[in-house]
């Protein structure tokens, strides 16, 4: 969908700065991304997954 770059651009640069981001850190990072395709709560979990397998530990 077209926020898809959006979002991945916006995840991207929140863990480059905040490795381990909490929910409410993600939340806050995710909105100006308007998506109307899924709900964010998958996408909170993606992020959450990804912070994991860099490394992060949660």
């Amino acid at each position: 969908g077209f926020c898809t770059p959006g979002l991945i651009m916006a995840v991207h640069d929140l863990l480059e700065r905040t490795p381990e981001p909490s929910d409410t850190e993600i939340r806050e990072e995710l909105a100006g991304n308007v998506c109307r395709c899924t709900g964010y709560g998958r996408i909170i979990d993606a992020v959450q997954q990804v912070s994991v397998a860099r490394g992060g530990a949660r």
